[in-house]
């Protein structure tokens, strides 16, 4: 079945192009069947990106799934056209009488701010406390990740003293959790982030279980038993050249930033890119929306 996206979001033109099953919205009006309902909260700076990562590992499952996208009413966006979010995105007042199936927390570029310190703290912890009734299953993705887990858990994230970045090996911890079915032993993922959290800080929360690790990069999957909470501390969703462009970013601006690892082949960034991470993350999101959200939501969301 298909991802059921707004009839002219660019992501359409992008994903048809690849030979993704998209359905505009018109047409799915038309199907008697209650697709999934999907929130992004997407918080990253180059929205369009982000929201077609998204729908692209969304859209690789058998089953209807509807995308609304959500954005923070309290911070001003630099990089995307205020057309673009007043045409496709919503505001948290705007949903708060909603329910969705699911919600994806994306990560944002704020990691070296105190969480207090980001100006859209007060309305994102208003959103945490609105998933905990209004959503069954909820994915955070990096910062995100974080964030949540210190709402929630009071988990504290750490600086790095050197940016971790690029693509890492991890290891399957709990090979029996639903999330991780079909997941090989060993499997690469993209992470480019300033901060990490411990996990003896995360051992000492009951309610959690670690799914995933990487010897070089740290902890990478956590849920809670019942999946209605999942923390993605890397960028499964990551495109081809996400970390590239990001590598570039910085190399142009005169920063310092080391070769993502395990990137370019030899590390070499003259020459070609590992695409290595593309099945896991169709994996990971196609086991999360049979599992943790098309097998366990009520088909009535006001039974949420």
């Amino acid at each position: 079945m298909p991802i059921i996206i707004p009839n002219d979001l660019p992501a359409a033109g992008t994903l048809k192009d690849e030979n993704i099953f998209i359905m505009h919205e018109k047409r799915a009006e038309t199907q008697d069947i209650r697709p999934l309902k999907i929130v992004i909260v997407n918080l990253m700076p180059t929205k369009i990106q982000t929201e077609t990562q998204l729908a692209r590992v969304l859209a690789n499952s058998p089953l209807q799934v509807e995308l609304t996208l959500l954005r923070m009413d309290a911070h001003d966006s630099k990089n995307t056209s205020e057309e673009h979010l007043s045409t496709f995105y919503k505001t948290f007042d705007e949903i708060v009488n909603k329910r969705y199936d699911g919600m994806i927390l994306t990560g944002a570029p704020v990691e070296n701010l105190k969480f207090e310190e980001v100006d859209y703290w007060h309305e994102l912890t208003e959103l945490f406390e609105y998933a905990k009734t209004n959503v069954y299953s909820s994915m955070f993705i990096c910062w995100g990740g974080q964030a949540a887990l210190n709402y929630y858990y009071d988990i504290k994230k750490y600086p790095v003293s050197k940016k971790v970045f690029g693509v890492f090996e991890h290891k399957v911890t709990r090979p029996l959790n639903p999330l991780m079915r079909g997941f090989d032993e060993c499997f690469y993922a993209p992470h480019s982030r300033h901060t990490t959290i411990r996990k003896e800080d995360v051992e000492k929360v009951p309610e959690l279980r670690i799914l995933a690790e990487s010897e070089d990069a740290g902890l990478h999957m956590l849920a809670t038993d019942n999946g209605r909470q999942i923390f993605i501390l890397g960028h499964q969703e990551y495109d081809k050249d996400t970390l590239y462009n990001e590598y570039m970013r910085d190399v142009n601006k005169g920063l310092e930033i080391e070769v993502p690892k395990n990137y370019f082949l030899n590390d070499d960034p003259k020459k070609e890119i590992l695409f290595r991470w593309r099945s896991h993350a169709s994996l990971l999101f196609s086991n999360w929306l049979n599992y943790y959200v098309y097998q366990e939501t009520p088909y009535d969301l006001s039974k949420l």
